[in-house]
């Protein structure tokens, strides 16, 4: 059922940042001196009687603290999986005790190294004293672990009473690809471990609060936003609606990231040169996706992104490229054999089609969705992303059910924008904002902002500006064909 497992790959490119590369992981532990024990009828209640549906391993402990104001020094979190998510100034709630649940669902492959259990398919639940009824699932970005949201997403759903489960996605790390049997697995688990988790989940609650969620949204970032979609597309009777943040777009016939980024790896080395040759290689970068006003980010992601991603996502979806070589060589010149940057998607055999189109999206979105989506992301460019996800859900006949919101000065990592203050903008609070959009829109029927471009605001202060926003659109989206 899937590939040979490996030995603990490099996390360096899922944590995001140089700074952030060299946070260690924490050992979560057992018995963590925060935790405290169940009353009978208080609180934690009913902790040893949890039991998660299909769950191989499982340990719940009753906590005082389940944000990351709590779980960082007990243990119950990893920071090293949401580095690089959030701007610093991010405000952290706390006042939320009760039950959390870290295990796992039978799986073959070990990538994923916290507990020291190696074993993929590890999941958290956490389920408030408090609770109001909802159930969040979070899909995780890039190739993280069930931890990466906690920051972003579940500190702030938890401090609204929100119980949260989320998921490692059954393979993680820079070697993701090795796992399945064909092109296309790795990936498509991702769908299938949410699914799972989700109906879990569920059932779990129903065992703690005696009565199952009255509502259950999904929501994620990047690859989790991606998952979102798909969720929502496939299984829609799960869910009461979702909040896609520049989720990557999958596509038989493109655009995908396999086809925009050989041409930015082409480019960027000789718009970087300078010289004769760098005019024309900014205009093909812009080509490629990339809008005017974000040559600021290249080096970044020139650094960081766009060459480790082409790799290892062409890996897992056409390994036959290169040869017996896996994923590539970094940074080869174009002209190298097996160069991901002379990659041409458009002329690979039509079995990488079928491997992408094991997981591609249709726009067929079954319940409401709010699409969030950076005007500067500098690695899922927006006018190859969420401009096209848009046009496919109207032409599925589904604009109905979608809001589609494109954020100026939003990049696709929220921490950028603590080094560059004048130029960016969070997303993390229009995330927010967005939630509570769609929950009036669920339980009350108060319709969300039109769709369109939220403007950049002036003269905010850094604080203010990682801690609020409006989805005032006040203009029309611009939405490319």
């Amino acid at each position: 059922m899937r590939r040979p497992p490996f030995r603990s790959p490099s996390r360096l490119w899922r944590r995001g940042a140089p700074a952030a590369l060299a946070l260690a992981a924490l050992t979560l532990t057992t018995a963590p001196a925060t935790a405290t024990p169940p009353r009978p009828g208080g609180h934690c209640a009913r902790l040893a009687h949890l039991r998660v549906p299909g769950a191989e391993h499982q340990q719940a402990v009753c906590l005082g603290e389940l944000t990351t104001a709590g779980t960082v020094a007990s243990g119950h979190t990893d920071p090293a999986d949401w580095a690089g998510l959030t701007p610093k100034d991010l405000a952290v709630p706390s006042g939320v005790p009760g039950i959390q649940i870290d295990g796992y669902f039978p799986d073959t492959s070990t990538t994923n190294t916290n507990h020291g259990w190696k074993h993929d398919a590890q999941f958290v639940i956490r389920m408030p004293d408090r609770w109001n009824g909802g159930l969040v699932i979070a899909g995780t970005p890039g190739n993280r672990e069930q931890y990466a949201n906690d920051r972003a997403i579940a500190d702030w759903v938890l401090a609204r009473g929100y119980a949260y489960a989320a998921t490692d996605k059954g393979n993680t790390g820079l070697a993701f690809h090795r796992d399945g049997s064909a092109p296309g697995d790795a990936i498509a688990e991702w769908n299938d471990r949410v699914t799972q988790l989700t109906r879990a989940a569920r059932a779990t609650l129903a065992q703690r609060y005696h009565r199952p969620p009255t509502r259950t949204l999904v929501t994620g970032m990047s690859n989790g936003g991606y998952l979102v979609r798909w969720q929502l597309e496939n299984h829609p009777e799960l869910y009461d609606g979702g909040v896609d943040w520049e989720g990557t777009l999958w596509r038989a016939d493109g655009p995908n990231l396999l086809d925009f980024l050989p041409p930015t790896l082409r480019a960027y080395p000789v718009y970087a040169a300078g010289g004769e040759g760098a005019a024309r290689a900014r205009e093909e970068m812009h080509a490629a996706g990339f809008p005017a006003g974000s040559e600021f980010l290249w080096p970044y992601h020139h650094k960081v992104y766009w060459d480790l991603t082409q790799r290892i996502y062409r890996e897992e979806l056409d390994p036959g490229y290169d040869g017996a070589a896996e994923a590539g060589t970094p940074y080869c010149a174009t002209g190298t054999p097996g160069c991901d940057a002379d990659y041409d998607y458009a002329t690979r055999p039509d079995e990488v089609r079928r491997a992408v189109q094991k997981i591609a999206l249709t726009g067929r979105i079954g319940k409401p969705l709010m699409t969030l989506h950076g005007t500067l992301d500098a690695l899922l460019p927006i006018g190859r992303d969420s401009d096209v996800y848009a046009r496919m859900v109207r032409e599925a006949g589904r604009g109905r059910l979608h809001r589609y919101y494109r954020i100026e000065g939003g990049t696709h990592a929220d921490s950028l924008v603590d080094a560059f203050p004048d130029r960016l903008r969070p997303l993390t609070p229009c995330h927010r904002t967005a939630f509570t959009a769609l929950e009036g829109w669920l339980t009350e029927g108060h319709r969300p902002p039109t769709s369109g471009t939220v403007a950049l605001p002036a003269g905010q202060d850094p604080v203010t500006l990682a801690n609020t926003c409006s989805l005032d659109t006040g203009r029309p989206a611009g939405i490319r064909s």
